[in-house]
């Protein structure tokens, strides 16, 4: 049996820094791309930082007496204002704060030296001057230094700078590139069993751990690879039963386990999601449904209201209030057969004084009204 080469892992450092233990670091050179989207959070912060030096300075100034207020001391604090923000600003934070301006902080750089060491406070300054005099704002022929600077940054082999030659510096990545692949949600040939297990003693963390391992399990190594699996298997196996059907690796049972817990947290997630819906629509995102028209039954639509005894003296007949619907039902059924049907009095409603709300006023006491209901095939009296 002969052995097989491993493929080299795929590496991303092109710094070609060697710690002191003379090991080659995985470490990236900053391009222009990046670089100059740190520039661009810088300046904007810079612009800020000017601004509230101006008002400060504004300010100070003015609560000065005017005898001291002239137009050389006005100069000389907005000159050194101006080197504070231009000067001061990178040199201040790649110090104290490990190399890293809040622009090259949010994009994820940092100057180094040019052997991987911090960068001290000689090399700032001299970047921060080169930077002023030549290449931003490039006090110093702007226009033919920029081309210069943008020249030596595409041509230079760790996309350095100006001011990173002179200084003997280099700007480099701080998060590492990863390639993460998908983890698989599901293993055709253990299906059956995956659905039958039972996962409520498998905790977060070790689904989590678990799941970290497929995503990286490409840049893993024999032996420790196979060694790694098969101790998180172990203790997968522990916490769920039915045992697997043997004859697998560790990593697939894994995964088939991480599938099975996938699918059924899906599930959950989808019936949480239909009861909401049923109870609380409004919850759910979506276009507002107007709500359905009622139904009325023919039968009580037909019914009227009974003219009451005691009408209003004044004003037109008032429309009678205080039915029910159990009463228009059964007037309903008297109208169909041959019983009698029986109107009650109704209240009705009397127009009070003007600008006051109408009042009930009940109706005359006495047994209800009996009629002989009209059968479907008599005429009528007239």
């Amino acid at each position: 049996m002969s052995a097989q080469p491993r493929p080299p892992a795929p590496g991303w450092g092109d710094a070609g820094l060697v710690s002191g233990e003379a090991v080659a670091l995985d470490v990236r050179v900053a391009r222009i791309g990046s670089r100059a989207l740190a520039l661009l959070l810088d300046v904007v912060t810079q612009l800020l930082l000017a601004l509230v030096l101006a008002m400060l300075v504004g300010i100070v100034l003015a609560a000065l007496p005017m005898r001291l207020v002239d137009a050389a001391l006005s100069n000389a604090v907005g000159t050194v204002a101006l080197v504070s923000v231009l000067v001061g600003y990178p040199v201040l934070f790649e110090r104290f704060n490990h190399g890293r301006t809040p622009g090259k902080m949010a994009v994820g750089l940092r100057v180094v030296s040019a052997d991987g060491a911090p960068v001290g406070v000689r090399q700032s300054l001299t970047r921060a001057l080169v930077g002023v005099a030549v290449e931003w704002p490039g006090l110093v022929l702007p226009l033919l230094s920029w081309v210069a600077g943008v020249t030596v940054m595409l041509t230079d082999r760790h996309g350095r700078r100006l001011g990173d030659l002179v200084a003997g510096t280099m700007v480099v990545h701080t998060r590492s590139a990863i390639i993460w692949r998908p983890v698989p949600t599901s293993v055709p040939a253990l299906v059956g069993w995956a659905h039958t297990l039972d996962l409520s003693r498998l905790d977060d963390g070790l689904a989590l751990a678990a799941r970290q391992y497929l995503a990286r399990v490409h840049q893993l190594a024999e032996p420790a690879r196979d060694r790694l699996a098969r101790g998180l298997w172990a203790e997968v196996a522990a916490v769920i039963t039915p045992p697997p059907p043997p004859g697998l690796p560790a990593t697939v049972y894994l995964a088939a386990v991480l599938g099975e817990r996938h699918r059924r947290a899906r599930l959950r997630l989808a019936r949480g999601r239909a009861v909401t819906a049923a109870l609380w629509p409004e919850l759910l995102p979506g276009p507002a449904t107007p709500p359905a028209p009622t139904a009325t039954s023919p039968a009580a639509s037909a019914v009227s209201p009974a003219p009451t005894a005691a009408a209003p003296a004044a004003g037109a007949a008032s429309p009678a209030v205080g039915s029910s619907a159990a009463g228009a039902a059964f007037l309903a059924t008297a109208g169909a057969g041959s019983t009698p049907s029986v109107v009650a009095p109704a209240a009705a409603v009397r127009p009070a004084a003007p600008g006051a709300a109408p009042v009930a006023v009940p109706a005359q006491a006495g047994p209800p009204t009996v009629r002989p209901a009209t059968a479907p095939g008599d005429r009528p009296d007239r």
